[in-house]
């Protein structure tokens, strides 16, 4: 077996919408470079080729409605499938599938036992929602993952997100899940979009104390989001989940262009260090890692390669 399993493949550059956007496919061929020069001949790293989701996969989270505006939408090529942030363009839907099956490939080399832990620098899309676009999102790779996992007979899921931007597709839609855990920790919503995730939100109903929000003010770093993640820890040490899924978006790190945040990659590598030993501890190493945002593309590639770093155990 494998350590880790690390999605890779051109079909991931697809993914990059047109006019000087930030979310473009510089994002991952930088990470795929600093990639190839630290783990491109290291043992226990498997390569694993991206595969577009079928519409069927799609349909596990989405609106079959929403799903067919998309794939007008990529025929036409022009206009929004959002109010200004997620642009249309010729071939968008085939790139988002190609997002979502790559999230469900990983999972299901892990469950294959071929590796204990998978990577996709391209998942993480969490601001998407059953029925509509939002924040660079085409398709809520998360959710459909969640929703094939619970029909493999997951339950108890665990949502890690570090990206700066507060995951409101997930949040909202297992608002009143029980079963899905979430620790989010983001920039405060008063000062960054989605413009949500307080700390008041903990889940509603009978999910009510199954979710942490954790906003941190601007311009906060490695020490003020440590600690609340120790705090958060303590939580986390009481459940049993079966899966771990961390979004593990980079665009808190300092110097991103759209954020205010001043993490380095040490929040990466001890939150995702943690969450690893955890995995072992209480799932059986069953942890997916998916790419999230980031568009200083320096900061991507080096947050993400100490994500994979610590699923190898490397010091790094």
């Amino acid at each position: 077996m494998c350590r880790v399993g690390v999605v890779l493949g051109p079909e991931l550059e697809k993914y990059s919408f047109p006019g000087g956007h930030p979310f473009n496919r510089e994002r991952y061929l930088a990470f795929q470079k600093l990639f190839g020069e630290r783990f491109g001949a290291v043992e226990g790293v498997l390569i694993i080729k991206p595969r577009p989701a079928t519409r069927e996969e799609l349909s596990l989270y989405h609106d079959p409605v929403y799903i067919d505006f998309v794939g007008r939408a990529s025929r036409w090529g022009r206009g929004y499938l959002d109010y200004g942030d997620t642009p249309a363009f010729p071939g968008v839907f085939e790139a988002a599938a190609y997002t979502v099956g790559s999230t469900l490939e990983a999972f299901d080399m892990i469950l294959s036992g071929r590796v204990e832990h998978a990577f996709n620098p391209l998942g993480g899309l969490h601001h998407a929602r059953r029925g509509s676009a939002g924040g660079f999102c085409v398709f809520n790779d998360i959710g459909v993952l969640i929703e094939a996992a619970r029909r493999r007979g997951f339950r108890k899921i665990l949502y890690v997100d570090i990206d700066a931007h507060h995951g409101d597709g997930v949040y909202y839609d297992y608002e009143e899940d029980p079963e899905l855990y979430i620790v989010d920790i983001h920039e405060d919503g008063r000062y960054l979009y989605p413009g949500t995730g307080f700390a008041s939100e903990k889940g509603r109903g009978q999910a009510e104390g199954t979710k942490l929000n954790i906003p941190l003010p601007p311009y906060s770093g490695d020490e003020e989001a440590l600690e609340k993640w120790g705090e958060a820890t303590a939580w986390l040490e009481t459940l049993t989940p079966e899966l771990i899924i961390l979004q593990c978006g980079a665009d808190g790190l300092s110097g991103d262009p759209l954020t205010h945040l001043r993490y380095s990659t040490r929040l990466h590598r001890e939150i995702s260090g943690w969450l690893h030993g955890f995995s072992h501890r209480v799932c059986e190493a069953r942890m997916i890692a998916l790419g999230g945002g980031g568009y200083n593309i320096e900061n991507v590639a080096s947050a993400w390669c100490a994500v994979i770093a610590t699923l190898l155990d490397w010091s790094y």
